[in-house]
């Protein structure tokens, strides 16, 4: 396609987003226009797509870009930057142990308060360092109570209600969080049965778990039950689920509850017994004798969208909103997202109810998103921070290679499949670009089920979408 013939196909899509530009000249060129893919896609549901230049902020092309629809995952997007803008690259959530007397003779003289700020990235080892540090203070005691405390963010029992009771990607919110606030449930053949056991697993150290206990049950269906026994979370599991081993992690329900046991256990084993833990609710005050320090915010967030960690992503965005006097739950938080966006962007659609799109009914147009990445995404750094993308192939495998470039984040959901982000086409033009798919009628009658009838094969049909729509706006932009 020579200089001309490109620029009549630019300003045909700036005249008319959407429509087919100079149709005749792309049939030549062998490239399908946006209507024939969507239509090829066989998608049910909703379709909404929009590219623009970086640069200039032009729309090049459109389908229904006004339209608010569920961002799914993607909105981890959104909440990388709010937390940027008003943490700071270089903020850290913070883990302390705090005593509330002096320490006289080994023993604290008053409390010993285990008190999170945060963290969804606490894990085993971590607490098993501070209770190492803990020892090498001196300390072999205390004269009273060991606390727990998890004020720093609202307790939210679950990030959305419409998940699988198992689905360890949708566990409490808390200001305490160990483990992704999740449990380690293992199994493996033993005599006629099966050896069951649940922990807080770590890399270094696998403390047993004792806040939380499985039994197994004669059944096929459901595969897991879960119910709350006086502060314990008690999981069934279905006997024909088994087979002969395997583990998974379960999420947990009281947060404060597990840290503080698992903590007990560990500094038990460094010669430092403590009473059973107790959860307050009032900020402790004293002194810090220990303190940890996650990751930098950006490291964080990278490996955020990498691995798409909605505890993570709610933790930093009610972290924001708190500190915004925002954030008195995760439903406010959500809230307080949205309207600094239309404060920051002019974002007229946004509606969030969380801040990693877990909750099908946080909403957001193409076209607010793709301002968001240009806006405030491209100066901060953004498409850093986002997974490189392998398009796919006619089968809907990753290919092995292509000749562009592309950073974005994916969201799944069962019958909603996005993605947005940035791409460097052939010739070195730089692309943002947001694409969303959903068929909210068909999620809705799927309930809670993981694997509904057809789900898949819409995913996957979308996925492919994404692909072709990308390579047909690299060969139109990108020479």
């Amino acid at each position: 396609m020579d200089a001309l013939s490109r620029r009549k196909v630019l300003q045909a899509l700036a005249a008319g987003a959407g429509s087919i530009a100079c149709p005749s000249l792309l049939r030549a060129q062998g490239i399908a226009s946006s209507t024939e893919l969507v239509r090829a896609a066989g998608l049910s549901g909703d379709i909404g797509f929009v590219v623009a230049d970086l640069r200039s902020g032009q729309v090049l092309e459109q389908r229904w870009g006004g339209n608010a629809m569920p961002p799914a995952s993607a909105l981890k997007s959104i909440t990388s930057l709010y937390a940027l803008e008003q943490l700071g690259a270089g903020f850290r959530f913070g883990t302390h142990l705090i005593a509330t007397g002096p320490i006289v003779g080994g023993l604290i003289q008053g409390d010993l308060v285990l008190a999170g700020g945060g963290d969804p990235t606490l894990s085993t080892d971590d607490l098993q360092a501070m209770a190492k540090a803990l020892a090498g203070k001196g300390v072999r005691g205390v004269t009273g109570r060991f606390l727990t405390w998890g004020g720093a963010l609202p307790y939210e029992r679950e990030i959305a209600g419409d998940q699988p009771v198992y689905a360890s990607y949708n566990p409490s919110i808390s200001g305490l969080m160990l483990n992704f606030n999740r449990v380690h449930f293992g199994w493996k053949r033993a005599g006629g049965g099966w050896a069951l056991t649940m922990d807080a697993r770590g890399r270094d150290v696998q403390p047993q778990a004792y806040t939380a206990k499985v039994a197994i049950a004669n059944r096929a269906r459901p595969t897991f039950t879960y119910s709350d026994r006086g502060g314990v979370e008690a999981w069934t599991v279905a006997s024909a689920a088994l087979g002969k081993g395997g583990s998974r992690w379960l999420p947990v329900r009281h947060p404060a509850a597990y840290a503080g046991d698992v903590f007990q256990t560990l500094a038990r084993a460094q010669g430092v017994p403590l009473p059973n833990p107790e959860e307050v609710r009032n900020p402790p005050g004293g002194t810090a004798l220990v303190s940890h320090s996650s990751d930098a915010l950006a490291p964080l967030l990278r490996s955020m969208m990498k691995y798409s960690t909605n505890i993570t992503a709610e933790a930093v965005g009610m972290t924001v909103s708190a500190r915004l006097g925002a954030g008195g739950s995760l439903g406010a938080s959500g809230r307080a997202m949205s309207e600094w966006l239309a404060q920051r962007t002019g974002a007229r659609s946004a509606r969030f109810t969380d801040h990693s799109g877990l909750g099908v009914d946080a909403k957001i147009s193409p076209q607010d998103m793709v301002a968001a990445l240009r806006q405030l995404g491209a100066p901060m750094g953004l498409r850093g921070l986002m997974k490189p993308f392998q398009l796919r192939d006619a089968t809907g495998r990753p290919m092995k290679s292509q000749p562009f470039e592309v950073d974005a984040k994916t969201g799944t959901l069962n019958f909603v499949s996005t993605l947005a982000g940035y791409m460097t086409a052939p010739d070195g033009t730089e692309l943002v670009f947001a694409i969303f798919t959903g068929d909210l009628a068909r999620r809705r009658r799927a309930g809670t089920d993981p694997q509904p009838p057809g789900g898949r094969a819409w995913v996957k049909a979308s996925k492919m979408l994404q692909s072709r729509l990308l390579e047909r706006w690299a060969a139109i932009y990108g020479r």
